[in-house]
């Protein structure tokens, strides 16, 4: 991957002629309005050219429609999946946060048409990825329209939700496939889907939200980490006893490497779990978290970080924009509740998206519509590798915003 100028030094180039400095967050959702717009050709071609035998076994199967763009494959092509895919809910999520940023009803209609997409989703019990799916979209939704309807849509996903928890272990069961691999996995991703029963709780008075995610956040901070606070990715229970069988990777290098984006899933969720709890164990593991990402020897002076932290051909392997993204969000919120580190958060935060913005930015027009490049989903299987992929753009966006918001405001939270 070659990089451009970094921007610090066109920052400086430019004050130095006295040439205003751009506005980070203008700048970046001008580029994401003409994105999106590639984004709804792109997306209309590729379920065009969707051979009809494809079209007719989801019917059959009662699958629905083809419903939101993943990532650009390696060939060039757009890849689209269904809602049932766990990436599906970004994308109207993404379009959320072009109306709240923009005001536009543009914006709001294709937010609307895509959020509906999704809707089915509410009674998937098999899934443990609702917070992804129908909080991104419905939970912005509501959030920005007061919708009753998205109010409805979300209560029921977040019931749905609590039927995976498996009482004897304190954990909500994350995936069904690999029976062969394990009994009950719980994979650190599954922290990111805990806002949705926090909101549950606050909205419904329902107290089973609450204990569930809060048992579900003790127990993987418990058996997840490692001592230096680096994270296993995939933790697999006996369900009826609540003992540990097998602590793995499956997206990783190996079951003792840090997976980047592990790592930043992990920071993010323990950081909603102190907002919604105001518990200091959880506000103490999101800040070890952070000291172990940004302590860590391989992370890169952009700190855009490669796929792993323990990756074994650093510096020649690819990297994980969207670990960034997801990162850097996280910092804006975890700024308010560390006054000791405040600014340090926010000075990290603001690099990421800064060298972000300079250098894995997708070209105008180009690239079926995506924000960023270089993101990796799993190398070991050679999936999704340096490619881009819609939750780095959703979480670009949702960082962009609250930047804005945290220097006007004083708050990170949407």
């Amino acid at each position: 991957m070659k990089f451009k100028t970094p921007i610090f030094l066109l920052l400086a180039a430019m004050a130095s002629c006295g040439i205003e400095k751009p506005d980070l967050v203008q700048e970046n959702f001008a580029f994401a309005g003409t994105q999106f717009k590639q984004a709804f050709v792109e997306m209309d071609a590729a379920r065009c050219a969707e051979p009809r035998q494809k079209q007719e076994l989801r019917d059959k199967q009662n699958l629905g429609p083809l419903a939101s763009p993943r990532n650009v494959e390696p060939d060039g092509t757009l890849h689209m999946v269904i809602s049932r895919d766990w990436t599906s809910g970004f994308f109207p999520g993404e379009l959320w946060y072009m109306y709240e940023y923009t005001k536009d009803d543009f914006w709001k209609e294709k937010a609307q048409q895509q959020t509906a997409l999704i809707e089915r989703e509410k009674m998937n019990g098999g899934t443990h990825d609702m917070g992804f799916k129908v909080y991104c979209s419905f939970g912005n939704g509501y959030r920005l329209t007061g919708d009753a309807a998205y109010k409805d849509v979300l209560l029921q996903a977040a019931y749905t939700l609590t039927t995976r928890y498996k009482e004897g272990a304190g954990i909500i069961r994350s995936w069904d496939h690999s029976r062969d691999k394990w009994d009950c996995p719980v994979i650190i991703d599954n922290m990111m889907n805990l806002e949705l029963l926090f909101w549950a709780f606050r909205t419904s008075g329902d107290s089973l939200f609450y204990n569930v995610a809060v048992n579900h956040a003790r127990t993987t901070m418990k058996n997840h980490f490692r001592d230096d606070y680096s994270s296993y990715h995939v933790v697999d229970y006996d369900t009826i006893t609540g003992a540990v069988l097998h602590k793995h990777t499956h997206q990783g290098y190996a079951h003792e490497s840090a997976w980047s984006r592990g790592q930043a899933w992990g920071l993010y969720g323990y950081t909603v779990c102190y907002r919604e709890t105001g518990l200091p164990e959880f506000l103490e593991q999101a800040k070890h978290i952070e000291n172990y990402i940004f302590s860590s020897p391989t992370l890169p002076e952009d700190l855009v970080p490669y796929w792993d932290f323990n990756a074994p051909g650093i510096p020649n392997e690819p990297r994980d924009a969207s670990a960034a993204t997801v990162t850097a969000s996280a910092l804006y919120e975890l700024s308010m509740y560390d006054p000791a580190k405040r600014q340090d958060y926010v000075t990290k935060a603001n690099t990421i998206l800064e060298n972000l913005s300079a250098n894995y930015r997708a070209a105008a027009g180009k690239d079926r519509g995506f924000l960023l490049l270089h993101s990796t989903g799993t190398k070991m299987h050679n999936v999704e590798v340096d490619v881009p992929i819609v939750y780095a753009d959703y979480y670009y966006l949702e960082a962009l915003l609250r930047k804005q918001k945290l220097e006007k405001e004083g708050t990170a939270i949407l």
